[in-house]
């Protein structure tokens, strides 16, 4: 195992916690993005996703982010199967905690308990259960965030995660009695039934995959009941941490989230917020900030991101960063910096 994520966990904890889903579940996204023809750095600017947390996999990511960015890096790639290629390269230990919590038990019907046990802490808002159904368990998936309607990508994502831990105990050749999708047939639905090697079934209540009884008896080959323990105990610590997060915090997630929509407003945010505008405005005041410093102080830290990106132009930043107009970037940033978004970047790259 990669004791770094232990390290992380124990150098990280405090004061952080599990707000969303462990960044571990974007391993390798950039390149892939990439792999793919799209722009990492746009696609994780428009999802309000800061890249310096997919490097410490027992960050995490707010869970509205998360699903966003996936559908967005498959339309930015032109890449309608993203979630689905995705997934189908993600090899569990990449999972970081929650994956090793599988690879550790001792067999693979263990495996799939104790992963669906501990999935709650490496994700929150989200249904996941194994159901007995005639001579097959049946692994329901379902992100049930309120406001999260595009989910299709992080379904696949998901769906192909969980095979590859099967998998890894079963062979590589195994594959499900079938695979049921909550989304509508996509027109490039045969590479499912390939990925899968099953009949896909789409338009269904739940994401579910149906696992035979007969083969949860196999031992999973890196068995460690010594790691399994300390690995639960290591990410129900994360998630026991979850209630630090402020609402200040929660107000610059929203922010950055709806950022490249426009113009964000106070109503906005705090109906997210499941709030109302006069009481967030209230608490902010409470702890000496107003609605306004917070938008602007996140406006500031993308905007340096973005100078960062030689690809992106300044109309791009404008738009990305919610401003209607470039000249109203340029002022704000004359603000900061007092010189303009093309001297900084100049200033920058000598």
């Amino acid at each position: 195992m990669d004791l770094s994520l232990l390290q992380d966990q124990g150098a990280t904890g405090v004061g952080e916690g599990n707000l969303g889903v462990l960044s571990a579940a974007a391993s390798g996204l950039c390149d892939f993005i990439g792999h793919y023809g799209g722009d990492a750095d746009r696609v994780l600017g428009s999802s309000g996703i800061d890249p310096e947390r997919l490097a410490k996999p027992t960050l995490s990511l707010n869970l509205g982010n998360y699903c966003e960015v996936m559908e967005n890096a498959a339309r930015d790639s032109r890449c309608d199967n993203f979630g689905l290629y995705y997934g189908q390269q993600f090899r569990p230990q990449a999972l970081g905690l929650i994956g090793y919590i599988g690879l550790c038990s001792a067999t693979l019907g263990q495996a799939l308990h104790n992963w669906v046990a501990a999935f709650p802490y490496h994700q929150h808002d989200t249904l996941i259960r194994l159901v007995e159904n005639d001579d097959c368990w049946r692994l329901d998936y379902q992100v049930r965030h309120g406001r999260i309607l595009c989910r299709r990508q992080d379904a696949e994502l998901t769906m192909g995660m969980a095979l590859n831990l099967i998998r890894h105990g079963a062979g590589s050749q195994w594959s499900p009695r079938a695979v049921l999708f909550e989304h509508p047939r996509p027109e490039q639905w045969h590479d499912h039934c390939k990925a899968f090697d099953a009949q896909v079934y789409f338009d269904q209540p739940v994401n579910s995959m149906l696992i035979p009884k007969r083969d949860l008896d196999r031992p999973m080959p890196d068995s460690d009941p010594l790691l399994l323990t300390v690995i639960q105990d290591a990410i129900r610590r994360l998630d026991g941490q979850r209630v630090l997060q402020s609402l200040i915090e929660r107000t610059r997630d929203q922010v950055r989230q709806t950022l490249s929509l426009g113009e964000p407003t106070l109503e906005t945010i705090a109906y997210r917020l499941d709030l109302s505008s006069w009481s967030l405005q209230r608490r902010l005041h409470r702890d000496g900030l107003s609605f306004s410093q917070i938008v602007d102080g996140i406006r500031q830290e993308m905007a340096a991101h973005y100078l960062r990106q030689p690809h992106l132009s300044i109309s791009e930043m404008a738009l990305l960063l919610g401003f209607s107009e470039v000249s109203a970037f340029s002022r704000a940033f004359r603000r900061w910096h007092g010189v303009s978004p093309r001297q900084w970047r100049h200033q920058q790259s000598n």
